[in-house]
């Protein structure tokens, strides 16, 4: 087939890491995808923000800077139809965006099926976490997007249920989680390798990979490893960077413990899997109720035994007491204990994670896998 992938994504994140795994994907598979995308996506490096329009966001009013995002969607548009034009594509596939029309207004003029992909209710998220100007605005918006797509791939079952109740029928939303690429993230790493190659010896090391935040929990780890005490050969290895970085630093300083805490910022793409392959135990200390966190698949394709909160989205994927431990949210000590009990009990990390890397095969959670799903929703559409 030949499809038109659309995105508005200029950072070099999560977010790309999905675009890039899923466009790979399906040209494995033989598909010819047309990309119509920023064109300062090209030369963004991984971990890298969204430039001046992050600049934007920060200086202008909230208004003002929603309005500009709608008038994207003629510029949009304009790139996304010329696209069209040239290539007469058999789908459109659009990461779904805030405010973003292109694909809604391409399918309604040139009558060309729309799938979309949806990873967040972003009208909610951006009102919690951002502040959000045009909220009413942006709710009509997001759910005349959703409705109007052929069909809308939500990432989890919360995220599907929520998409039905903005008027989508169930029939035509699919869930189809995150995954993992089994070449970059199943070589043959050994765990006492992945140790020495980071002066981590004898460490117990207990991973984080990620944007850091402070919603994120991981103090809990910094003063579980403190009250270890001064012997303990606990230590926490965060792979990525972050708003909360300075706060978890300055902790581990005041209970001194610096020594025993490592923050590596932005680690190309290429390597992450040389850090996670080091971890003793994989931690996922907190997960929003509607997300499919990228870390989990990568951790389970490696092996990593993992601690996770017990909730719909994180049980979709993992299982608790056969492919990781999973600890009751709502009462916080019940993480330190489910982690406590891997630190301790070194049987138990193997057969968890030797479960978890078994079962990413068993449910097809890669990308590969992911791909096959969209091009039969894509033929099928056309």
């Amino acid at each position: 087939m030949k499809i038109l992938y659309h995105h508005r994504t200029r950072s070099k994140d999560g977010q790309a890491v999905h675009i890039e795994e899923l466009i790979a994907a399906l040209r494995r598979l033989g598909h010819a995808v047309v990309v119509v995308a920023p064109p300062a996506m090209d030369e963004a490096e991984f971990g890298d923000d969204a430039g001046l329009v992050a600049t934007l966001k920060r200086m202008l009013p909230h208004a003002v800077y929603e309005l500009l995002e709608v008038g994207y969607s003629a510029v949009a548009y304009r790139r996304l139809r010329r696209a069209y034009l040239d290539h007469r594509p058999d789908v459109l596939y659009e990461r779904y965006n805030l405010f973003l029309l292109a694909g809604v207004w391409l399918k309604r003029r040139y009558g060309v099926k729309l799938l979309l992909e949806v990873n967040a209710p972003l009208a909610e998220e951006r009102r919690k976490h951002d502040g959000l100007a045009l909220s009413g605005l942006a709710r009509h918006i997001e759910a005349a997007t959703w409705r109007a797509a052929d069909h809308v791939l939500a990432v989890t079952g919360e995220l599907k249920r929520m998409i039905e109740a903005a008027g989508v029928p169930p029939e035509r939303v699919q869930v189809i989680p995150n995954g993992v690429d089994r070449v970059r993230f199943a070589p043959p790493y050994d765990l006492k390798t992945a140790k020495a190659r980071l002066g981590l010896d004898g460490r117990t090391v207990l991973g984080f990979t990620g944007f850091v935040r402070s919603w994120h929990g991981l103090d809990r780890v910094v003063d579980l490893i403190a009250a270890a005490g001064p012997e303990s050969p606990l230590h926490l290895l965060m792979v990525g960077e972050g708003p909360a970085r300075e706060e978890l630093m300055a902790q581990a300083q005041r209970l001194g413990i610096a020594h025993k805490v490592t923050m590596t910022g932005v680690v190309p793409r290429e390597k992450v899997a040389q850090y996670v392959a080091s971890f003793d135990v994989a931690l996922q200390p907190a997960a929003v109720p509607y997300a499919s966190p990228l870390k989990l698949f990568e951790y389970m394709a490696l092996g990593r035994s993992i601690v996770a909160p017990c909730q719909s989205n994180i049980t979709e994927i993992l299982e608790d007491g056969r492919t990781a431990l999973l600890f009751d949210p709502a009462q916080p000590q019940d993480f330190r204990d489910k982690l406590q009990r891997l630190i301790d009990d070194e049987a138990l990390r193997l057969a968890l994670g030797r479960a978890a890397a078994a079962s990413i095969e068993e449910r097809g959670l890669t990308w590969d896998s992911n791909a096959r799903r969209v091009a039969d929703l894509a033929k099928a559409a056309a």
